[in-house]
């Protein structure tokens, strides 16, 4: 894949078109992410394995900058692209992820075959280039077409279209995006209900799931109600019942999260400044898509004819 992005990508030579205050005053934006929770529901549904690996903060943010080193990839210089140095040089310039955590993540993804060796380009022993297998890849476009079809959602945009058209836009969007987010400490260092949830393993799912239950993230008297069974939850997720309880109990002693006082059982509450946390955390990821398309595209079939 050639060179499709700079480092110096994350740096904006205008005005950014899309803020996440200006999202979050969308009237659509509740509804809008509700839909999009439950269409990474579906994503994990297709690649379990995947979206369970990166369910966490941080190794979300790896997988980005992974990525975004893969798609910047030059192949007339074999030292590009994917290395554990190079890996290492991101998260030390962003704050993401130490030098170990980098390496053992890397060794989880070569382990489960979402990476592999790039064929025939270890010219220096010392380093090992990587590459992404055709399952990243596929969860990858799969990740990248629902946020653009989110942000359609929210603008009457055309950019899932576009991609679908043109699969290349994702290489073109990708490594801006992820430079965009990893250098934000709003999004890099998640708010304090959310950060509860996604800096666990499995995490970020469960988070998504309890906003994609409920018929509206609109509180009524500063909640929201939804009903949940946790055995069931952690069942579907293949995650232990433990995790799930402590992770939950925690939730609740910083009043982010409540249980009915009728006795009903299975019957939950999240507090409007969890449901506000969310909102405005996805919306800081929103306006960096939607940024990093404009440069990528030059804004091409943002908006609808």
């Amino acid at each position: 894949m050639q060179l499709v992005a700079k480092q110096g990508d994350a740096a904006p030579e205008k005005p950014l078109a899309f803020t996440a205050d200006g999202l979050l005053r969308n009237p659509l934006l509740r509804e809008t992410l509700q839909i999009s929770a439950r269409d990474l529901m579906a994503v994990y549904d297709i690649f379990p394995r995947v979206a369970r690996l990166v369910a966490s903060h941080q190794k979300w943010t790896l997988t980005q900058a992974a990525y975004a080193l893969h798609l910047e990839r030059d192949p007339s210089h074999p030292d590009s692209g994917v290395t554990a140095a190079r890996l290492l040089k991101f998260m030390r310039e962003t704050g993401g992820a130490s030098r170990n955590t980098a390496a053992a993540f890397l060794s989880e993804l070569l382990a489960y075959k979402l990476l592999r060796d790039v064929r025939g380009e270890r010219t220096n022993k010392k380093v090992r280039p990587l590459e992404p297998t055709e399952v990243s890849e596929s969860a990858m476009m799969r990740w990248f077409m629902s946020q653009m079809g989110t942000l359609d959602r929210l603008d009457g945009g055309r950019r899932l279209e576009h991609v679908e058209a043109d699969t290349s836009v994702l290489g073109r969007t990708q490594p801006i995006a992820a430079r965009m987010l990893l250098s934000d400490k709003n999004w890099s260092e998640p708010p304090e209900g959310v950060a509860i949830f996604v800096w666990t393993e499995c995490g970020g799912l469960l988070l998504d799931d309890l906003m994609a239950r409920p018929k509206s993230l609109t509180p009524v008297d500063g909640k929201v109600w939804l009903e949940l069974n946790l055995a069931e939850l952690a069942n579907h997720y293949t995650i232990s019942n433990t995790h799930v309880r402590r992770l939950f109990t925690k939730a609740q002693d910083t009043g982010f999260i409540g249980r009915s006082n009728d006795g009903s059982r299975g019957r939950f509450w999240m507090s409007a400044g969890l449901v506000d946390e969310y909102c405005r955390w996805q919306a800081i990821k929103l306006a960096a898509l939607a940024n990093a398309y404009e440069r990528a595209t030059d804004g091409a079939v943002r908006l609808a004819k």
